[in-house]
């Protein structure tokens, strides 16, 4: 099979990758230029196409058969930025565009679980929503319109809101990371009492069930991906810290809790795997220690 792959050099992009290389084609979009190109991996069925996602009407490709649609701008920095996260919208309308262009059968876009907003409840894509930032209200937006524009192109359209994932490769601005990076270079790191309850994904977790969900998935369908398994987020952090240096001191509870903090967040993962048959098969303690490896090789 041959699969378009938009935001190529992310984490879960990559895994994707990792995991279809070897008997399928794969055509890489990636922003001309950037510096993340070498975390591709190097393989005759990988073809790297440098397009900005802002220019996708504009590429050709092959005739393929599933698009996955990642990329995102202002993903960390840039979440209230309404511009930015409102040209994302259209971004993801181009990327449809792209898929039927390339006469794609299947259009899978990722959005988040921002796009739930404050829950104490087990997140699934039958539920109300309520974002509460513009990254989360673009996400639902995007995942509404490119539902109604693959439907009307005769696309099979599957939208994931995905929770936290972690792994090789994961921007250095996330928790995780940022706690590997300041244990491993014995650095200061400062954070909440860590009460959050908290799900956790692999990205190899998270990548098979982009691929289950572009094969299985029902049409028209949200499914939220995570683990479905929850723990306060400080015991994440202890764990971390005992795999690199447990005599580390973590300086729990000197910051506060963030403007609209979610202090719960699970998957509900149900529908995921009677449609798919998806089931996580990575747990936390074996995914971080692949992580912290990565992270040593290239920290």
């Amino acid at each position: 099979m041959r699969y378009i792959i938009t935001g190529a050099t992310g984490m879960i992009a990559i895994s994707i990758m990792n995991l279809l290389k070897e008997n399928n084609e794969i055509y890489a979009i990636v922003r001309p230029g950037s510096s993340k190109i070498k975390n591709i991996p190097v393989d005759s069925n990988i073809h790297v196409i440098e397009c900005d996602v802002s220019d996708l009407c504009n590429v050709s490709l092959p005739d393929s058969d599933v698009l996955f649609h990642l990329a995102w701008k202002g993903t960390i920095d840039g979440r209230d930025d309404s511009y930015t996260q409102l040209d994302n919208v259209k971004y993801t309308l181009d990327a449809c565009k792209l898929a039927k262009k390339s006469n794609c059968s299947v259009f899978v876009g990722a959005g988040s679980q921002a796009e739930y907003g404050l829950k104490e409840e087990a997140l699934n894509g039958n539920m109300s929503v309520d974002p509460v930032t513009g990254y989360g209200v673009c996400k639902y937006t995007a995942g509404k319109l490119s539902r109604i524009f693959a439907q009307n192109m005769g696309l099979r359209h599957i939208w994931v809101r995905i929770l936290s994932v972690y792994g090789p490769g994961d921007n250095k601005k996330t928790l995780i990371s940022s706690c590997i990076g300041s244990i491993l270079n014995n650095k200061p790191f400062d954070t909440t009492e860590g009460n959050q309850m908290w799900d956790y994904i692999y990205s190899e977790d998270c990548a098979r069930a982009f691929i289950k969900v572009a094969t299985s998935g029902v049409d028209g369908k949200v499914y939220t991906i995570g683990s479905g398994k929850i723990r306060p987020l400080r015991e994440y952090i202890e764990i971390i810290r005992d795999n690199i240096n447990p005599d580390f001191n973590v300086g729990f509870g000197r910051r506060a809790y963030n403007k609209n903090q979610v202090m719960y967040l699970k998957a509900d993962i149900s529908e995921l795997v009677i449609d798919t048959g998806f089931v996580p098969q990575i747990t936390f303690e074996e995914g971080i220690k692949r992580t912290i490896k990565w992270f040593r090789r290239n920290n």
